[in-house]
């Protein structure tokens, strides 16, 4: 096999956003990707032949990154936006969240709670500073910011409902990135507005790998890596299937426990236990499409504790139902250990399981309005931020020369997502043009962004 510049482990976002970086700049790229299709956790099946994501996603009109990424391709014009509707289940009841008129409407709050609770989201967006909640949990934070009541009706049961057993220990600047994203992701109106690529993340995936591949660059499916080759302290190449490829760097974007298999033959023990000391939540996630709509909320917020899932996502509240044949697409997401019940359940039983627990919120609900179901799992989904999580994270460099990291655990302070994840993708390939002594030819449009709003 004739030598890469680089070799990059992994087509998600990341990957391909490194390699894209680095096509740019003149260097010769394989990207290598275990799974039949490109796209990681924004991997995509089909319904009535358009590709939806396993696991549901939008970008925020704040997110920098994917825009800069899609105006460089020239695909402004893909980019839809638009408005949405978010609600809450508490106590049996639905409540719209969408605007602050609403929140002032929130009767499980009392009027001056209601007021605490729309204070706390500006405060956070004020934070100038994000190291001086490190030393704080999401819990203390939102309890000091807008009092036990607030806490305890609305924080505390998302952040059991996603985190389960380690709530009280996820970090302030973790719950403080998600409501700065939100609160800067509105139209006039003050209601959110986010934003989806035309043809779903598959599309902009592929336009990547075109990119890539015009570039010069490889970009292979199902090619799993099974070891990298290290040869006095540098990395020299990869295995595969069907042999080593050598490159003159490599980069290593999977979850840190699989980087750490990789690695292990080469790095000290001590330096496995820091890969491993991050640890990670998977996912369990159900997609159903229906003949009919279950409301016209979008993300719809389950504060019940009893409930298995922790929101209700009605895609088609979002993406035209049209998009797939006239189709309701349902999402039902919940973050679990590997180790739980739900997780190992069996699909089917999954399905029956997961409708009973929805018909106790739409009690019209029928079987018969499931036109399909479709169960997706995975194994590393999110990373538990505790405090302190700076401290944690591995930096790009390995003690292998020209092997570097690049996953979804390094992002921070803000959460794991596509557009955080092409952000560092361009930030390794950037640090990898130098490393490697290549010219930059960088050419990045500077034009504003276009959008088809509907």
């Amino acid at each position: 096999m004739s030598e890469s510049d680089v070799i990059v482990i992994g087509g998600g976002f990341c990957g391909l956003a490194a390699a894209y970086e680095l096509t740019k700049r003149g260097f010769r790229v394989t990207v290598l990707e275990r799974d039949p299709e490109v796209g990681g956790l924004a991997g995509t099946f089909e319904v009535n032949g358009t590709r939806l994501e396993k696991f549901y996603h939008h970008w925020f009109t704040n997110d920098a990154h994917v825009m800069q990424l899609i105006a460089d391709l020239g695909k402004q014009d893909q980019i839809l936006l638009r408005s949405t509707r978010t609600g809450m289940y508490f106590a049996n009841n639905f409540f719209k969240l969408s605007t602050p008129f609403d929140l002032l409407r929130f009767t499980p709050l009392s009027f001056p709670d209601r007021i605490r609770l729309g204070l706390l989201a500006l405060k956070a967006r004020r934070v100038d500073d994000w190291r001086k909640l490190e030393s704080l949990t999401a819990a203390e934070w939102l309890r000091s910011m807008g009092g036990e009541k607030v806490y305890r009706v609305v924080w505390e049961p998302l952040l059991r409902g996603k985190f389960g057993d380690v709530a009280d220990e996820i970090a302030a600047v973790w719950f403080w990135n998600k409501l700065k994203l939100r609160g800067g992701s509105r139209g006039k109106g003050g209601g959110e507005q986010l934003a989806y690529y035309k043809g779903g993340f598959a599309a902009l995936a592929e336009a990547m790998v075109e990119a890539i591949r015009a570039g010069g660059g490889e970009v292979l499916t199902n090619a799993p890596v099974t070891g990298v080759q290290v040869e006095s302290g540098r990395a020299t190449g990869v295995v595969t299937k069907d042999g080593v490829r050598p490159a003159r760097a490599v980069i290593a974007t999977p979850p840190l426990p699989i980087v750490a298999n990789l690695l292990e033959p080469h790095v000290s023990s001590s330096y496995r236990d820091q890969l491993l000391r991050i640890r990670y939540l998977a996912n369990v996630c159900l997609v159903l499409e229906l003949d009919r709509s279950l409301s016209s909320t979008y993300w719809l917020n389950v504060n019940d504790p009893g409930f298995p899932f922790v929101g209700v996502i009605e895609h088609t509240n979002f993406e035209p139902k049209s998009t797939y044949g006239g189709r309701h697409i349902i999402y039902l997401s919940k973050y679990l250990p590997e180790s739980d019940d739900l997780f190992k359940m069996d699909d089917s039983e999954l399905v029956k399981y997961s409708l009973a627990s929805l018909r106790r919120m739409f009690p019209s609900l029928e079987d018969g309005w499931v036109l399909q179901a479709h169960v997706w799992r995975a194994r590393y989904s999110q990373p538990i931020v505790e405090r302190g999580y700076s401290k944690l994270i591995p930096p790009i460099e390995t003690p292998i020369d020209f092997l570097y990291l690049a996953s979804m655990a390094q992002i921070y302070p803000e959460d794991r997502g596509t557009n955080y994840a092409i952000r560092e993708g361009v930030r390794v390939g950037e640090q990898i043009a130098s490393d490697l002594g290549k010219q930059t030819s960088r050419s990045t449009s500077d034009l504003p962004l276009r959008a088809v709003a509907e």
